[in-house]
């Protein structure tokens, strides 16, 4: 299994590009996750812009979808909602193909607990009938990773492990239909 995996933070120390990377970790094997770090590349969503030739990190962002069998997101909250940023991403794949069919899953994790921005991300996904595997909403910090980088949080990591285990399995069942 591919997949790409955003985190919804442009922070260079992101807490959520942290999630991420340590599924890589907990991930059944063969499966290959790539971090997408494009995020901040992305114009501001126009659907005047959302016509051949795309903006080229638009084009990127799309190639990079279609190349996977499924998405995860990570993301913060910030003031009771996803980043801006996050929301720019997939205002650009509403109207694309490649994400369509592709489980997502999902997992918010912000020293607030992101339940907001979760429940936002949730609604927005399921607007894209996007199927989604929800890994619910953590309080975490970056006081939670170790020196190594390891997630140092017991409840996020069994998350972030039974939604890796579930997408796979979305993904071995799609392929076998």
């Amino acid at each position: 299994m591919k997949l790409l995996a955003i985190a919804g933070s442009l922070r260079a120390t992101s807490s959520n590009a942290a999630v991420l990377r340590a599924a890589a970790a907990v991930a059944p094997p063969g499966t290959e996750i790539e971090i997408y770090d494009g995020l901040g590349d992305l114009p501001h969503f126009s659907p005047d812009l959302d016509v051949e030739p795309l903006p080229p990190a638009v084009a990127a962002l799309r190639a990079r979808i279609a190349a996977v069998d499924a998405l995860a997101i990570s993301s913060p909250e910030y003031a009771h909602g996803m980043p801006g940023s996050l929301k720019n991403a997939l205002d650009w794949l509403v109207s694309a193909v490649e994400p369509l069919g592709k489980p997502v899953l999902l997992i918010s994790a912000s020293p607030g607990g992101a339940v907001h921005a979760h429940a936002q991300l949730l609604e927005v996904l399921r607007t894209m009938s996007l199927p989604v595997i929800d890994a619910g909403a953590h309080v975490f910090s970056r006081a939670k990773i170790d020196g190594d980088g390891r997630i140092a949080s017991p409840e996020l990591l069994a998350a972030l492990t039974a939604g890796l285990a579930a997408i796979a399995a979305a993904c071995a069942d799609a392929a076998a239909r």
